[in-house]
């Protein structure tokens, strides 16, 4: 009997997303992105750190709400994803109606834009900010938005939930973000930003989706050395920003060596929060 292949449904500038008829698979590819661009290089192995990473993280915050994810073991999914190409970096989800808001949470000051709120750059805020934004297609740029705003944007496409559903996003980002940061600070990482998805279940249940709190979606940097008034070193993608920046001309073809310093932070990143060793 043949096996039964699958395309993706939806292929974003890291992920694919497969539709196994009652759930999704969602797969990290080893595609890197900056500047909204995907970059020629693989990163061997990225996948499979953040779907692990993102594991870990939906485990940890199940008793703030229930998240998409049902498992991450090849053998619950059809036997196409059963192969070396899917092991490890895949995750079979629930389905969910995906709610069109990039909830993004702030912790400390970062970038030019803060200066606003204090006077140091990297600089601790008194309480997480929230600051969403909309859901951009691939080559268009995020936007952001007021929280009113996405009360009426939400309110357009559920009347009578706008409100609701707006200020529960805005609550479980700014838990989300307390708990785990929290976590991650007790393991000498400082998660500066992050971003959150969340979709309704057929109940119309708002449940967390996405990826979780890895070096793709968030700001990490290392407690050990830590300093407001400069920008910190960073347990993500600065490596290849910085390097981009440098060499303007690259045609977003990178060295090797900032390959692995890269594959090599996300790796540190994961065993420190995870206390595992990463094993592929």
């Amino acid at each position: 009997m043949s096996i039964q292949t699958f395309k993706p449904v939806k292929e974003g500038k890291v992920r694919e997303v497969y539709d196994i008829g009652d759930s999704l698979i969602i797969t990290a590819t080893d595609r890197i992105s900056a500047f909204d661009v995907i970059l020629k290089n693989k990163v061997e192995k990225k996948g499979t750190i953040l779907t692990k990473m993102s594991e870990f993280w939906f485990d940890f915050t199940k008793d703030i709400l229930p998240n998409h994810m049902i498992s991450t073991d090849v053998k619950d999914m059809p036997e196409f994803f059963q192969n070396e190409r899917f092991d490890g970096n895949s995750m079979k989800c629930k389905k969910l109606e995906m709610l069109p808001v990039e909830c993004i949470v702030r912790g400390y000051i970062t970038g030019s834009g803060w200066a606003s709120y204090c006077e140091n750059e990297s600089e601790k805020l008194p309480e997480p900010i929230y600051t969403p934004s909309t859901k951009a297609e691939i080559g268009d740029h995020d936007e952001n938005v007021s929280f009113e705003q996405t009360v009426i944007n939400l309110e357009k496409i559920y009347p009578g939930k706008g409100q609701e559903y707006a200020e529960k996003l805005r609550d479980y980002t700014i838990a989300l973000y307390k708990k785990c940061a929290e976590y991650a600070l007790s393991k000498g990482i400082i998660i500066a930003d992050t971003k959150f998805e969340f979709g309704l279940d057929e109940n119309g249940n708002v449940i967390l989706g996405d990826e979780m709190l890895t070096p793709d979606s968030s700001r990490f940097w290392p407690l050990e050395g830590y300093e407001p008034g400069k920008g910190q070193p960073s347990y993500d993608k600065q490596f290849v920003r910085d390097w981009l920046k440098a060499n303007p001309d690259s045609d977003y073809l990178l060295p090797e060596e900032v390959i692995k310093k890269t594959v090599d932070k996300y790796k540190e990143a994961y065993e420190l929060l995870t206390g595992k060793e990463f094993q592929a």
